[in-house]
């Protein structure tokens, strides 16, 4: 209850924080009704935490001014009051991803000029090339489904696309997902489809209608990493 079980730093103030907000409501949970911590854990009568307190967790947060990063456009549009400013982030002609921890580099002699990175699902014998499209509503998807998908799309979605774009997802010659894992649902359906896709992308000013070309050929990155640490990047270039 007290220690971090994997012995692992947390990931960010935040994660810190909010661990410890958990633990205090524990404590003091398991202090007042006299029991065990098992009693805690398996929810007995007078010593289960409520949902109520949980939330008052996330409230404690954002009364001291913190607002959450978004990467999913739904969850956005449900709660726009506890995420960061959004401004442009709904309107899909103008919208680009503007990660601040995006790798990127000059142009190189052939003018590709790396614009970010992500997590290769499969290794493939070679990169994709192709035409960026961002796709991350559900109007669209059904704008797609009616009017087709544009030959060799690469879709570039948010961490909630696996649900949201599966109706339309095997007429993409590649996807960019900006969250997840190579273990996220997106990550197995299209591993599943046999296609390219770099989940957990952090990406800097590409737009739909880019030309972009993605490092498929990268190796895919192991589910341990996630665990250990190690970065196995896959770079993702802006064609001229």
């Amino acid at each position: 209850m007290t220690d971090d079980r994997y012995a692992e730093a947390p990931e960010s103030i935040l994660v810190e924080a909010t661990h410890n907000a958990i633990r205090d409501l524990a404590r003091r949970k398991l202090a007042e009704s006299g029991g065990d911590w098992t009693g805690l854990v398996q929810g007995a009568v007078g010593a289960s935490l409520t949902r109520s307190e949980v939330e008052g967790v996330e409230r404690r947060l954002l009364d001291s001014g913190y607002r959450f990063a978004w990467s999913s456009t739904l969850s956005l549009r449900d709660r726009p009051e506890i995420y960061a400013s959004a401004d442009g982030a709904l309107d899909d002609a103008t919208f680009c991803f503007r990660h601040p921890a995006a790798v990127v580099a000059p142009a190189d002699e052939t003018g590709r000029e790396q614009k970010g990175v992500g997590d290769n699902v499969v290794q493939f014998a070679a990169n994709v090339i192709g035409t960026a499209l961002y796709v991350r509503t559900s109007d669209k998807v059904l704008q797609l489904m009616r009017e087709g998908v544009g030959k060799d799309t690469i879709a570039i979605i948010d961490d909630s696309g696996g649900t949201l774009t599966a109706p339309i997802l095997s007429q993409f010659v590649a996807v960019i997902c900006a969250g997840g894992t190579v273990r996220s649902h997106l990550g197995i359906l299209t591993r599943e489809y046999g296609i390219p896709c770099l989940m957990n992308a952090k990406l800097s000013d590409i737009r739909s209608g880019d030309r972009v070309e993605l490092e498929t050929s990268a190796l895919a990155r192991p589910v341990e990493t996630y665990q250990t640490g190690e970065e196995l990047p896959a770079r993702i270039w802006k064609l001229p």
